[in-house]
């Protein structure tokens, strides 16, 4: 996966390739029923190749359409016949459409429960969360770790992802912060606060309790691009569901030390606006309702492959 345009565009040969294997794949295979799985730029190229080719067609976790390129909707009711929504506010957008979604709950609360984790035991730490990608970690760590410069009461933790090595990190790294490769879940559960790169952490973040600001900073280009693009008031999923700000957002200039510094300290200690968020949290909690997600999801494709006139086919 690339995150922004400009990135996706350095990295399109790589795309378009993978995209011209998996057609290969396909034709070759002839599958009766093709599952989709997130990813939108490759599978919604896939979907229409695919139904050509007589497959029916099943997308797990919807392409995100409701925040930029609407028009896109078209042309999963043409070519997607079942569609599977991970977030409580897909179905209705999908009515919009005369197009009957089927909510089946987030696959993190799935994730979250399988890691069996221990009860919030808060120590005095913080996590640093800055991604999972060079480009990310290069332009979010800096800061954040020139604000842990100001609470020397505390530990720095960052979640380091596990695919990059140590000597990545340590020139961003100082004298108030260390790597922690424990588990980034393991590390949320004992931290007081977390500063979180925007994605999907910014949920499990919140799902299993720990205060958080969220940040963002991308290439400038893909920043005016998407601003032009993206009718959303918020860029974290928690605000997303909530359709409210639970968690602060610093986005692009606004994220710098001085005000991860400031957000910090809202969140830090024992105070009214941190109690807030947590009881929020709860709330979102709710609003996803309990793990099971892929279950679910499993049981309607089965259904439906065990109903599709192709899969009868494919016995005789």
């Amino acid at each position: 996966a690339f995150m922004g345009f400009a990135e996706v565009l350095l990295n399109l040969k790589t795309i378009l390739s993978n995209i011209s294997f998996c057609k290969k794949d396909i034709r070759r295979f002839r599958p009766d029923a093709v599952i989709l799985v997130d990813y939108p730029g490759f599978n919604l190229r896939i979907a229409p190749f695919a139904k050509k080719l007589g497959a029916k067609t099943f997308y797990y976790i919807s392409p995100q359409v409701w925040a930029w390129k609407s028009n896109r909707v078209h042309a999963i009711k043409k070519y997607v016949d079942e569609l599977y929504a991970i977030l409580p506010f897909e179905q209705e957008f999908y009515k919009k459409y005369d197009m009957d979604v089927q909510y089946v709950g987030h696959p993190l609360l799935d994730e979250i429960e399988r890691q069996g984790l221990d009860e919030r035991k808060e120590e005095e730490v913080v996590a640093l969360l800055p991604g999972s990608r060079k480009q990310e970690i290069k332009k979010m760590l800096p800061a954040m770790a020139k604000a842990a410069a100001k609470f020397p009461d505390k530990e720095f933790l960052v979640a380091a992802a596990p695919n990059i090595d140590d000597t990545f990190y340590k020139p961003m790294l100082n004298e108030h912060i260390r790597l922690h490769r424990n588990g980034m879940y393991q590390l949320l559960r004992k931290s007081k606060a977390a500063l979180v790169t925007s994605g999907t952490a910014t949920l499990e973040t919140a799902l299993i309790g720990t205060p958080q600001v969220v940040c963002y900073k991308g290439s400038e280009m893909s920043f005016q691009i998407a601003k032009r693009l993206v009718k959303l008031n918020y860029i974290s999923l928690v605000n997303l569901i909530m359709d409210e700000e639970v968690v602060k957002e610093l986005i692009q200039a606004e994220m710098n030390p001085n005000n991860l510094i400031l957000e910090l300290r809202k969140i830090i200690g024992a105070n009214e606006h941190r109690e807030s968020m947590i009881e929020k949290y709860d709330q979102l909690k709710e609003k996803l309702g309990g793990p099971g997600a892929s279950s679910r999801c499993a049981k309607h494709l089965l259904k439906n492959m065990t109903d599709s006139p192709f899969v009868e086919h494919s016995r005789n």
